[in-house]
């Protein structure tokens, strides 16, 4: 999962961010396996929000799939998420 913040946040707030994404998850029965700040400021190709900076957050997560819609739904609910993109990695096949 990746997720953009306003870079123009402070890093309390972004930190509250962060912290009520992973609580949600937890909510939902789900586990953060890896949580980093990918690029710290970066410049968006067009501003969302007004905002011409993000702040890319990347998390290796696991939860069930019937959670996942209700995930979705509680992400796009706030407003301080700009955008976030969630991912379901292909399974390798092993070569014998």
């Amino acid at each position: 999962m990746i997720f953009i913040l306003d870079a123009r946040l402070s890093d309390a707030e972004k930190g509250e961010v962060s912290k009520q994404v992973t609580d949600l998850l937890v909510k939902l029965e789900g586990k953060v396996l890896n949580s980093t700040i990918w690029i710290e400021r970066q410049r968006i190709a067009f501003p969302i929000n007004k905002a011409p900076e993000g702040t890319y957050y990347l998390l290796n997560i696991e939860m069930k799939g019937a959670e996942v819609a209700r995930f979705r739904r509680e992400l796009q609910i706030n407003e301080r998420i700009l955008r976030f993109l969630i991912i379901k990695p292909e399974e390798q096949k092993v070569k014998v």
